[in-house]
């Protein structure tokens, strides 16, 4: 008898370890939208990473085209790319991480127009905003409740470089911080520069500029990643098919690489988006769009930092804005502003290559972030 006790009890606690494990499995999964097609704004899902398989659960129409979104801990930011139509402007939400639910709790201009990308700090005490149009930079406080503070530092770049159709003014594209925190990366497309500024967290003057790396003259950095173990950081340009490879130390980056960033056979239009590596660092992964529609894939040498190309994956959609690899490292998503549709593809951990697996329809998808679910 108590021999079939103790078989019960353990079949009950093995069933709750494989819930449990079921559970950490899974995320929430929110995608930014644009929203002039009928989107309605911010949609939730949640996201299985053992199958890769995402589920519904509500949007928000409290926003315009939030082409971007940054998450931290249970506070969403997101950015209104208005395309100059009004002012361009941040909103702060509470996510409610028991059901998914957002709730809005305040919107502000940045100052600049068509901002497209933001990011906090660890602390959550600041929120960095990347104006493409305006070609500034907008810093806000953050209250405790992870509301935006009406207070706000605005830089402004100037200038431009020789592409005169794309770069005839400055195009801030990112603002992301190097993983120490001690300053914030700014590639500017029009100024075909990244600029970089020293951020001491002070609540009246976060950031202030400090040096800059100069990139090809019509490349058009647009965004920048760094390596999550080493010192090492890459940067995917817009306007030319070059992948730059960096060391660095502090704020000194000496470029030990330039590659390009599509096969060397292709001759239609194409145009950089997005640049990733793998949460194991093995491996870079860049989007390209245009006529090209596809994913290229890196091996990153250990030692050196220096990439080689392992083959190009076709998109499965086109204009493959954004993708993100899930928390597990098991999936990679794939957003195509162009087909209305958000592709995910298994990926190999040892080899670094993608196979794609399914599709979800939703109108323009431009972002995907992952949060865990409580």
């Amino acid at each position: 008898m108590k021999k079939y006790i103790f078989y019960i009890i353990g079949i009950i606690l093995a069933g709750t370890g494989m819930q449990s494990k079921a559970q950490d499995m899974a995320y929430y999964m929110i995608v930014g939208t644009y929203t002039h097609t009928g989107s309605k704004g911010i949609y939730v899902y949640k996201f299985n990473a053992q199958t890769g398989k995402a589920e519904f659960l509500n949007s928000s129409s409290s926003i315009k085209n939030p082409s971007y979104i940054t998450i931290h801990k249970d506070n969403i930011y997101a950015v209104s790319e208005t395309n100059g139509s009004v002012p361009g402007s941040v909103s702060a939400y509470h996510f409610d991480r028991k059901n998914g639910e957002l709730k809005l709790l305040n919107s502000f201009p940045t100052g600049g127009d068509d901002p497209c990308y933001l990011e906090t700090d660890s602390s959550g005490r600041f929120l960095v905003v990347a104006n493409y149009s305006g070609g500034s930079i907008t810093v806000f406080g953050l209250n405790r409740d992870g509301s935006l503070k009406p207070d706000k530092q605005l830089i402004q770049h100037e200038g431009g470089s020789i592409n005169l159709e794309r770069q005839g003014s400055p195009h801030v594209h990112q603002t992301v911080f190097s993983p120490d925190e001690k300053y914030v990366l700014a590639p500017d497309l029009g100024k075909d520069r990244v600029i970089i500024y020293c951020f001491d967290g002070n609540i009246n003057h976060p950031l202030s500029r400090d040096t800059e790396i100069v990139c090809s003259p019509g490349s058009g950095p647009r965004h920048v990643i760094f390596h999550p173990h080493k010192n090492f950081a890459y940067l995917i340009h817009e306007l030319s098919p070059v992948i730059s490879v960096y060391q660095y130390e502090g704020k000194k980056f000496n470029k030990i690489q330039e590659v390009n960033g599509w096969p060397e056979d292709f001759s239609g239009k194409t145009d950089g988006a997005e640049i990733l590596v793998s949460p194991d660092g093995k491996f870079l992964y860049t989007s390209h769009r245009a006529e090209q529609n596809s994913i290229g894939m890196f091996e990153i040498d250990p030692s050196t930092g220096m990439i080689a190309n392992i083959g190009f994956q076709p998109a499965g959609g086109k204009g493959p804005r954004f993708f993100t690899i899930d928390p597990s490292g098991k999936w990679l998503l794939a957003a195509h502003q162009g087909s209305d549709s958000v592709v995910i593809f298994k990926r190999n951990p040892v080899t670094g290559e993608l196979e794609e697996s399914h599709t979800i329809k939703l109108p323009i998808p431009v972002c995907i972030q992952f949060a865990p679910m409580k």
